[in-house]
């Protein structure tokens, strides 16, 4: 049994308390049209890896492969076989045995996208939900990655399973911005009957999918995550790069204001009460368990981590991980959320930062009930 599930079991909600509806705000939504606009933004961000390209396919990224290629990587002692054409006259003469010139082979990056919008993703307190800032992250990295010619593939999750095969270029990002709008729309992810795929299904069909030498982005607000994740995430990290990106709601780092909440993951329904002490102490507990089971993860096998909150600016958020300065701070294996809002510049609002997203805040937190 899930986490989550165990968490939603604990809740009691009475049959006779009223639950008013909350009215749907901005940022519920998001078009096709805002993501391909996203495109003349994606150039501040530069997607480049810091280990080699390993695909059998010719493109704009180094290989761990040695051949003829543009850039120059070292001459040695010619060996049988070799190709004549490569022949470093210069250090033969000074050597006085024949050398040859070696190259670095320039490869095309497969890259990646994992994309989860299970129920919790809809929901938001601040600005959107959090499956629009999943939708606008994984938009702004493909526009990015698709700028170098690299092929962009996709499995997104809301209840079933949704894969789309790699493409180059623009052909790419419009096959997946086009699944985004569909699968990202709350009216239809929430009314869906749910299926049995999960993360783990996903990450499963993933280690198949992702060819060695791919960049693999994982998108998600990361619950239900148990042994099973961590060992496809191992396998997976073996031949492949792997980005985490958290996506979580201001409202899940901290208990809400005392009151008396209605809550739904989209199965289960409770009443979260954060008048009493136990209450905010079970909820505070249930997230920061939920916060370092993501760091461990993640340290575990040394993959960066990166939180984005639906108080945040997408874009800014990325390119402080991803940014084409040279100034940009390196990507950290481990978020320390609740210093993070002290290290914001000036010119944005300081936020709370701490623990991740709670699928229990998750979905739709109706109108806290008096």
């Amino acid at each position: 049994m899930s986490m989550l599930k165990r968490w939603f079991q604990g809740l009691k909600r009475s049959e006779t308390e009223p639950v008013e509806i909350a009215p749907v705000g901005t940022g519920t939504h998001i078009t096709a049209k805002e993501l391909i606009s996203l495109q003349q933004q994606a150039h501040k961000l530069d997607m480049s890896r810091r280990s080699f390209a390993r695909s059998s396919t010719t493109g704009t990224h180094h290989s761990s492969f040695r051949g003829r290629g543009m850039d120059y990587q070292e001459s040695r002692i010619y060996q049988a076989g070799d190709d004549i054409r490569n022949m470093d006259w210069r250090v033969t003469a000074r050597a006085g045995q024949p050398h040859t010139k070696l190259y670095q082979e320039e490869r095309e990056r497969p890259v990646v996208l994992l994309v989860d919008f299970n129920p919790g993703m809809f929901f938001g307190s601040i600005k959107s939900l959090k499956s629009v800032v999943a939708a606008k992250a994984a938009t702004l990295i493909a526009w990015s990655v698709a700028s170098r010619g690299d092929r962009i593939g996709a499995l997104i999750i809301n209840s079933s399973h949704h894969e789309l095969p790699p493409k180059t270029g623009k052909r790419g990002v419009l096959q997946l911005i086009r699944e985004l709008v569909i699968h990202s729309d709350p009216v239809q992810g929430l009314a869906t009957e749910q299926s049995h795929t999960s993360l783990n299904d996903e990450l499963k069909r993933l280690r198949r999918i992702a060819r060695p030498g791919s960049l693999v982005f994982l998108i998600s607000d990361f619950y239900d995550i148990d042994q099973d994740t961590a060992n496809h995430i191992q396998f997976i990290s073996r031949h492949s790069d792997i980005q985490v990106i958290q996506i979580v709601d201001p409202l899940e780092m901290v208990p809400p204001p005392p009151a008396r909440y209605v809550m739904t993951n989209g199965e289960d329904t409770g009443v979260l009460n954060t008048r009493t002490k136990k209450g905010r102490d079970d909820f505070r507990e249930f997230i920061n368990q939920h916060h370092q089971d993501i760091q461990q993860l993640t340290r575990k096998y040394n993959i960066p981590l990166i939180q984005l909150s639906t108080a945040d600016d997408v874009l800014l958020e990325l390119q402080r991980n991803f940014g084409n300065s040279k100034r940009r701070s390196p990507i950290s294996t481990s978020i320390n959320t609740q210093n993070d809002s002290q290290n914001k510049t000036a010119e944005k609002p300081p936020k709370s930062r701490g623990v991740t997203s709670t699928k229990s805040s998750n979905a739709s937190i109706s109108n806290k009930v008096a």
